[in-house]
């Protein structure tokens, strides 16, 4: 798997985007849907990764920078027919070590609360995250989690 900052302008990236899109629609109502689109992604305080095995996406992540101690994990999507292989932990593997390397203290997430999510959230614990409450420009609702790292 080669892991690579991603300038979001292949047509693979905007399907795996969409995709991840749809299945939050899936799962929360409109307003309870953090995931971002491509031009969301496109900004200078977001860092954007991809995976790919030669030709073929397996998934993507990103590091949103909140100030210079804190950074936020964003889109992390595994594409459907690879989920399972350890795609989304090979991305962590990645960024875990970029975001200590920028000088964060602090990584945090948001992240769906149903059942959907689980596979999610199990990943993040793995990786040290606890649950948290609201950062960022979050409020509590019924249809996320927040979770939080120190690095």
């Amino acid at each position: 798997m080669e892991i690579r900052i991603d300038d979001l302008s292949g047509p693979e990236i905007a399907q795996l985007l969409n995709e991840h899109l749809q299945d939050m629609a899936l799962h929360s109502p409109p307003e309870s849907i953090h995931a971002l689109d491509l031009d969301a992604l496109r900004k200078p305080e977001i860092t954007f990764w991809t995976a790919w095995d030669g030709a073929e996406l397996l998934g993507c992540g990103a590091i949103k920078q909140l100030d210079p101690q804190h950074g936020e994990i964003k889109s992390m999507r595994t594409a459907s027919r690879h989920k399972g292989k350890g795609v989304a932990a090979g991305l962590m593997d990645h960024i875990l070590p970029e975001a200590r390397r920028r000088g964060y203290r602090r990584l945090s997430l948001e992240t769906g609360s149903m059942a959907a999510f689980a596979p999610a959230h199990r990943l993040y614990e793995r990786f040290g995250f606890t649950q948290c409450g609201p950062f960022a420009d979050y409020v509590e609702d019924p249809y996320s989690r927040f979770m939080t790292k120190e690095i």
